[in-house]
């Protein structure tokens, strides 16, 4: 029988949170297999801690960009920086970038310069741009399209809790959408709705840990292994048999994440 395997596509494995276990958290993730794991990056000048995890810990990989809601707070990060850090074997992706409304509407304006240099970084890279959009779907809508009509790039809409308006732009755009545990929240229908319409080749599954576990552990903190609740509500989500949607996961993850999948001899 064919094991089944799974992608946590989005996790910050730098956060406090798991300072004291990091290699349990990791051998947990594989366990219930979780065998690759994305850590992220929000701030660059923790950027040499992240890389470290990758280095240290076989089954991740990482990436990094300014998060939105520091955008105010941390110097601009130029796309030569991205790019020069994106030549580590194990960088995989570009971000998370975005933007967030919701808590930092006054910073809307850099938050937007910040975007435009990340997505120009995934272009001359050929790396995916990972993307956070929180109370600012009109703004990335066009923004994503503007960018995207001055030269093509790949992107997740990482997290996606956003409206179906969003989703669809993002789609037509090429996009990907990522699944996390939201979508496994007993309220969460319209979004499982989005979900189930979205091509089958263009989604993702993902924790965000140490945040918003999926049940059976909402309310606690999150880990990487936990994944595989997500997907498999993804997997009944898409009316798709559990073995099939992890391995369609699987198959659009190594799409987007190629550098992941050439690292590992797939590619």
């Amino acid at each position: 029988m064919t094991e089944i395997t799974i992608t946590d596509s989005h996790c910050h494995l730098d956060f406090p949170d798991f300072a004291e276990e990091l290699p349990d958290v990791v051998d947990r993730a594989v366990a219930a297999g979780v065998t690759r794991m994305v850590t992220i990056c929000t701030r660059l000048r923790q950027e040499p801690q992240v890389r470290a995890i990758a280095e240290a810990h076989a089954p991740v990989f990482y990436a990094a960009g300014t998060h939105p809601m520091s955008a105010a707070d941390e110097p601009l990060v130029s796309v030569d920086e991205l790019v020069a850090l994106a030549q580590h074997p194990k960088f995989v992706g570009i971000g998370e970038t975005g933007l967030d409304y919701h808590y930092t509407a006054e910073s809307a304006e850099v938050q937007q310069t910040s975007l435009r240099i990340h997505i120009e970084a995934a272009r001359r890279t050929g790396l995916p741009l990972i993307i956070h959009a929180r109370d600012a779907d009109a703004d990335m809508a066009r923004i994503l399209a503007e960018e995207h009509a001055q030269g093509a790039y790949a992107c997740v809409m990482h997290c996606f809790s956003s409206g179906a308006e969003l989703a669809e732009k993002a789609l037509d755009l090429g996009f990907y959408l990522s699944m996390s545990g939201i979508t496994a929240f007993p309220k969460s229908g319209d979004l499982r709705d989005i979900f189930a319409a979205a091509p089958r080749d263009r989604i993702l599954v993902e924790t965000d840990a140490p945040y918003l576990a999926p049940p059976p552990h909402r309310g606690r903190r999150n880990e990487p292994a936990y994944t595989a609740h997500t997907a498999r509500k993804g997997a009944e989500t898409m009316g798709m048999d559990w073995a099939k949607f992890a391995a369609q996961t699987q198959a659009n993850f190594d799409r987007l994440f190629t550098k992941v999948a050439a690292y590992e001899g797939r590619g």
